[in-house]
């Protein structure tokens, strides 16, 4: 069996102030394989979009990586130097942040936006770096003179498109796709989806998926690990959480999507002020199926909706 492509072990991240220190990562582990999609669900400030930011050393105070390690093909990321760190980005990790519109230079044309990924990492030409701008703009379905606009002239879709289509641009063995179809409509984001799974077939890139849709995570996923409160309350193949959840918060979070037709149905969720205290570390509970053991059946509430 090959090593994985990404491995993060034990890893805690802290945001540190002079008020108090809040562990906003605990002791979270996974691996990645080459060509794997693994997928990290959970709700917002669980701590996911933390972990990404470690695994490419993008932190920024008061976070500090408090203990674990990160390996990339071996390598130990959280050793890298400034020279080594910069190589590292981009052209072995890609990033799709949440917001494509931020992601973007608003006083910089798309094109010059991708030339300049080309310049600075290979040392090409300008116009060399634009010719592969739209070789780059071919691969996610959009026209060559839109090299020549700015990003408040595209649509959402489009500013999506043109993200992961930089974030290909070097042909990175992993990108990590922070929420990459948050604020699209459903049409969109379908369509979106159906990009990404052309790209990874055709440039075989494995991804980190982080959401906290349930239903695209199981679409698009092999593996993926549930977050709950900095910790991983579950993690197996995406199909086996799918139909045999063992957490109580991963049952919550799958029944928290009302259905779009059909007669009423009553939803549960997580009463008032639940909180499951004290996470155990996760207990192996079937084949390749790891939950966080709780003790008795946590309070759950049912909602109609």
């Amino acid at each position: 069996m090959s090593a994985p492509l990404l491995e993060v072990e034990n890893l805690s991240v802290e945001y540190v102030t002079e008020a108090r220190t809040v562990r906003a990562v605990d002791r979270v582990g996974f691996t990645v394989g080459e060509g794997e999609v693994f997928g990290l669900a959970g709700e917002s400030g669980c701590g996911k979009s933390t972990i990404a930011n470690a695994i490419l050393r993008l932190l920024r105070d008061p976070a500090v990586i408090a203990g674990g390690a990160i390996r990339f093909r071996g390598a130990d990321v959280l050793g890298l130097d400034a020279e080594e760190l910069r190589a590292f980005r981009w052209r072995q990790v890609a990033m799709v942040f949440q917001s494509a519109m931020n992601s973007l230079n608003p006083v910089l044309t798309i094109g010059d936006q991708i030339a300049d990924i080309y310049t600075t990492h290979e040392g090409v030409s300008r116009k060399v770096g634009l010719r592969r701008g739209a070789e780059l703009l071919d691969l996610v379905g959009i026209p060559h003179d839109r090299l020549r606009s700015y990003p408040h002239q595209l649509s959402g879709g489009m500013r999506q498109r043109v993200v992961i289509a930089m974030a290909t641009a070097l042909r990175p063995p992993l990108l990590i796709m922070d929420e990459p179809t948050t604020a699209l409509d459903v049409v969109v984001q379908q369509e979106i989806m159906a990009q990404i799974r052309d790209l990874q077939r055709e440039l075989g890139f494995a991804i980190l998926f982080i959401t906290h849709d349930m239903s695209l995570m199981v679409e698009l996923s092999d593996r993926m690990a549930v977050m709950y409160a900095g910790r991983f309350v579950e993690t197996a193949s995406a199909l086996t959480i799918f139909e045999q959840p063992r957490h109580p918060y991963t049952s919550a979070l799958m029944n928290a999507f009302p259905p779009m037709s059909g007669p009423r149905t009553r939803l549960k969720g997580l009463g008032e002020g639940v909180r499951f205290h004290d996470i155990p570390d996760l207990a192996l509970v079937g084949p390749g199926h790891w939950a966080a053991p709780v003790d008795g059946d946590a309070p759950l509430t049912e909602v109609t909706r």
